[in-house]
């Protein structure tokens, strides 16, 4: 699925879909306010991956992949292919980005929109979808996360795994350390 919010949209591909409005209105009331019901990345940042084309980053749900594409570029030079374990991006006939992807995703939830004619945001589901699974680079053998990042991104995973799991509370300011590795500890099995 692809869409185009500077209102084309490329050949064959659908234009818009209702998750990036929604997502969209979600950010412009998050302007004025800090609302609970915002997506937990919105109210507490999230962890960059700096690439020689953009960046990526994750959630337990999602990975996002930003790309810098020249000002102007429209939704017809882009050809993006997305699968389940691959990812193909070339803007006007040059690639600029291909591989195979770190773990599997849902090919079949996977989007990508062009915004503001100057970057593509690619959203790909994880379909391991836990805290423990953090995803160390975003292709196998490619842009990996320094020692730093990928400790921050462990973090603040198993922080949204935190707040997945206590909804009435805000763990979007919080700070986390000792056992977070791998999703921190599991409480499951606790007696309440």
């Amino acid at each position: 699925m692809c869409s185009d919010l500077s209102g084309e949209s490329g050949r064959g591909l659908s234009a818009g879909s209702s998750r990036m409005r929604s997502s969209r209105s979600v950010r412009l009331q998050l302007e004025g306010s800090r609302s609970m019901s915002a997506p937990f990345e919105e109210r507490s940042g999230v962890v960059p991956c700096g690439t020689p084309w953009g960046q990526w980053y994750q959630t337990l749900e999602e990975v996002f992949i930003e790309v810098q594409v020249p000002p102007g570029t429209r939704a017809q030079d882009i050809q993006c292919g997305l699968q389940s374990r691959h990812v193909a991006l070339a803007v006007g006939g040059r690639e600029i980005l291909k591989g195979k992807l770190f773990d599997s995703t849902i090919a079949d939830e996977g989007t990508w929109t062009l915004e503001d004619r100057k970057m593509v945001r690619i959203v790909l589901t994880k379909t391991k979808r836990d805290a423990a699974n953090c995803w160390t680079s975003l292709l196998e053998s490619e842009y990996a996360a320094d020692p730093w990042v990928q400790d921050q991104m462990q973090r603040k995973l198993t922080l949204e795994r935190f707040q997945k799991e206590n909804p009435g509370f805000d763990f979007s300011g919080a700070e986390i350390s000792g056992n977070y590795t791998k999703g921190g500890p599991d409480f499951s099995n606790l007696e309440k």
